[in-house]
């Protein structure tokens, strides 16, 4: 298969942030425009606190209180500048850009003590590591599943490439790619964007994964994520879409009413290590998924829900004080909604919230026949099943 070329140019905003443009086309020059706005130095940081009794970090980011909140259309930070009106983004127009997200969540902060004085019950450290934000189109009115496949491709070789970039810095530990779609999922802007957190630490959920799967390793001698993947395509019950190189479905276990985990046939830790032909028919799986999503309840006609909310989670391996991934992770997708039908969201209530103990509202195989039904529409181009 052809190697798709993206065309990578990295500029600075006026504050110091980076901001770099993925662009289909050669000698854009976009990265070359100066951002006018008459912003400050950036200097904002966070700290991660530490719970013993559940031995994780808690970042804190108070400055977050101030981050820009659903502005109208024709305010929105994400669109491209447009003469007077500025934006984060000084080009005119843009394929996909990434760049440092202005109020982040991990920040290093100066000053911050390993431990407070006269207050034993605080552990405390910079909250390193980086938040980026990664605009998917120009078109304030989209969304991901309205993008061409082409569109898809390339913001999966900037998902790689971030991948690759931030798993190199001494103070990411795991990098983490996702979108939040939707005012029921709390996004603050509406225009079609995603996030990626490079953590100084592992996540809880990663770092659980990462020991169930060592502890499948030593009782079975097999790799955890293969044997779950080929234990959901063997029962095929759940199955949703696959073909030939990557495989979907609704876990035996899910947690929400319709979720959708998406693997690599071959198992690979990180974005960076997809070749081309995954990467290739991920881009026309990924649209599929979205579409299908989409297609679960009603059109957002007057008196209906607005569009699905959903978060899309990349599960990549953590890395290694050498930058290196852990090869026994699998990097796979977590796909999901909290509408658990026309008009009604599933709540994190009292089981889930105060104990972390779900309970799912609707069964799995049900989900998987729904979200399969729901494919038709796009099934033209529908990778064919394994």
């Amino acid at each position: 298969m052809r190697t798709r070329q993206v065309f990578r140019s990295t500029g600075r905003l006026a504050d110091g942030r980076e901001i770099i443009y993925y662009d289909e086309s050669p000698d854009t020059g976009r990265a070359a425009v100066a951002d006018r706005r008459p912003l400050p130095p950036f200097s904002t940081g966070s700290q991660l606190r530490y719970d013993p009794l559940l031995d994780e970090w808690v970042a804190l980011a108070a400055h977050r209180q101030n981050r820009t909140f659903l502005p109208p259309p024709d305010e929105c930070p994400l669109d491209p500048t447009q003469g007077e009106r500025l934006s984060e983004i000084p080009a005119d127009d843009y394929d996909v850009v990434v760049f440092e997200n202005r109020f982040p969540s991990l920040a290093p902060a100066p000053d911050v003590p390993a431990a407070a004085a006269g207050d034993p019950a605080l552990s405390v450290r910079p909250g390193a590591g980086r938040c980026e934000v990664v605009c998917f189109t120009s078109d304030h009115s989209a969304s991901f599943g309205d993008l061409s496949p082409e569109r898809a491709r390339t913001v999966i070789e900037a998902w790689a490439d971030r991948t690759e970039a931030l798993g190199a810095r001494p103070d990411v530990a795991h990098v983490y790619p996702f979108e939040n779609r939707g005012i029921e999922i709390g996004v603050t802007l509406q225009h079609p964007h995603g996030q990626i957190y490079g953590y100084p630490f592992v996540p809880p959920r990663i770092r659980a994964m990462g020991e169930a799967a060592r502890k499948h390793r030593e009782s079975t001698g097999a790799n955890l994520f293969d044997t779950v993947v080929a234990g959901e395509r063997s029962a095929g019950t759940r199955v949703v879409a696959g073909g030939e190189h990557w495989t979907a479905f609704v876990p035996a276990a899910a947690r929400w009413p319709y979720e959708v985990r998406v693997f690599p046939l071959r198992r690979v830790p990180t974005l960076a290590q997809l070749d081309e032909d995954q990467r290739e028919e991920l881009a026309h799986l990924y649209l599929h998924l979205l579409r299908a999503f989409d297609g679960l309840f009603p059109p957002p006609d007057e008196g209906t829900d607005p569009p699905t909310p959903y978060i899309s989670a990349w599960h990549q391996a953590p890395v290694g004080a050498d930058g290196t991934p852990d090869a026994e992770f699998a990097l796979h997708l977590q796909l999901f909604t909290l509408r658990r039908a026309p008009g009604k969201l599933k709540y994190l209530a009292g089981s889930e919230s105060g104990m972390a103990a779900w309970i799912n509202d609707v069964a799995p195989e049900d989900a998987a026949e729904r979200i399969r039904a729901a494919l038709p529409a796009t099934a033209a181009a529908r990778p064919t099943e394994s």
